[in-house]
């Protein structure tokens, strides 16, 4: 089904994973569909129009602040969850800790036509001007869990903030839909968003995608469709500690194996049941970290943070191979705080502070976007299985 992977990288993995996860591993090696990692220039980015993205300081949360939730999510029984029950009760509990929801302008439900039938998606729209810009986001939740609801909060904030249109879409799960269903029902929102986008109030021309956890994941491998099927135009994305890499073989994963919400364990429970046994971890599609190159991708800004995040490397790599193939890229890095602080601002500064920062980045994003296209059609060098 693909290429061997070297011995002592067979031998590492099946001491190191469990049984039940031996037909996903092995089809974690680069096969027929997957894309090379190519050499990697070492030169400077070349300037672009948004090149008025600078590298952030760090932003530290209160620790009692973070130890408080980590209180309230041992008592709810939601630390460390590794099932699809577990990571869909913590889900539904995230919420608690989101804060007191703002009033929007106007809020709307609707089904829109997708691969597979009609996807549910919520439209955000601040105020009643004509043209406003569009963020598409993709929620978190380990590809098996969170809703419209769970992300209903903090997609407030952003909305009013930024003043954009904010489109949540409502992507089929897993296990009951497995990969492709997640990123194709992404990719066919994002693409109704550009073709009905002044039905809605928007501006074809200035649309953003973004996304948490798995939801970062769909973020980015969105902008890699949009590339290789030449539609639609997208100016940035926004990458809230996302899973880039399907693969757990990092230290990082190793050193930080038993930290609250994400652990090594729960990363190969979920991917296990998000992905058939044939898939191929190193398709970009399911791994974006792996695309052959990233030229011609929207500018980026990842959030990650500190001391606890074993993404935090994959995601900082990421970035950093975005710069070199000419993006502009930066990793904005909360060092103390937790998996999933985006969806806690009624508990943690830096949850109400990376809200915030979401939404000046895209506001200053979309203000600096010319006319035109921001996407060339780059087709993927192999086929895919």
């Amino acid at each position: 089904m693909g290429t061997r992977i070297s011995k002592a990288l067979e031998i590492s993995t099946f001491l190191s994973w469990s049984l039940a996860l031996i037909p996903l591993l092995t089809c974690s090696r680069p096969g027929r569909g997957s894309e090379a990692r190519v050499e990697r220039r070492t030169s400077s980015p070349p300037k672009t129009q948004n090149q008025m993205l600078t590298e952030s300081g760090p932003q530290t949360p209160d620790d009692a602040q973070v130890k408080a939730v980590l209180d309230k999510m041992a008592a709810a029984g939601i630390t460390r969850p590794t099932t699809v029950a577990d990571v869909r009760k913590a889900y539904l509990f995230y919420p608690k800790l989101s804060g007191t929801p703002e009033h929007v302008f106007h809020i709307d439900d609707r089904q829109i036509p997708g691969p597979a039938g009609n996807v549910t998606v919520r439209i955000y729209t601040p105020n009643p001007t004509r043209g406003l810009p569009i963020l598409v986001f993709f929620h978190g939740g380990g590809f098996v869990a969170g809703n419209l609801d769970t992300h209903d909060n903090p997609l407030r904030s952003v909305t009013n903030r930024c003043e954009c249109i904010v489109v949540s879409v409502d992507y089929r799960l897993a296990p009951e839909n497995k990969y492709p269903a997640a990123p194709e029902d992404a990719y066919s929102a994002t693409k109704w968003v550009a073709e009905h986008a002044g039905d809605i109030g928007g501006d074809p021309r200035r649309i953003a995608v973004g996304g948490d956890g798995a939801g970062g994941n769909l973020a980015a491998v969105v902008t890699l469709m949009a590339r290789e099927r030449g539609t639609p135009s997208l100016v940035f994305q926004i990458l809230i500690y996302p899973m880039l890499d399907a693969s757990t073989m990092r230290p990082s994963w190793f050193t930080e194996s038993d930290v609250p919400t994400v652990t090594r364990e729960s990363k190969h429970k979920l991917l296990s049941t998000y992905l058939p046994i044939a898939a191929d971890l190193g398709d970009s599609f399911i791994s974006p970290i792996r695309a052959q190159n990233f030229t011609n991708l929207p500018p980026a800004l990842l959030m990650t943070y500190g001391g606890h995040d074993p993404m935090r490397i994959e995601g900082e790599e990421y970035i950093r191979r975005l710069k070199e193939d000419g993006v502009v890229a930066k990793v904005s890095l909360y060092p103390k705080a937790i998996h999933g602080f985006f969806l806690m601002a009624g508990e943690l500064d830096a949850g109400k502070k990376c809200i915030d920062e979401v939404a000046t980045t895209l506001r200053n994003a979309f203000n600096s976007t010319p006319t035109g296209s921001s996407v060339k059609s780059v087709p993927r060098s192999t086929s895919r299985n």
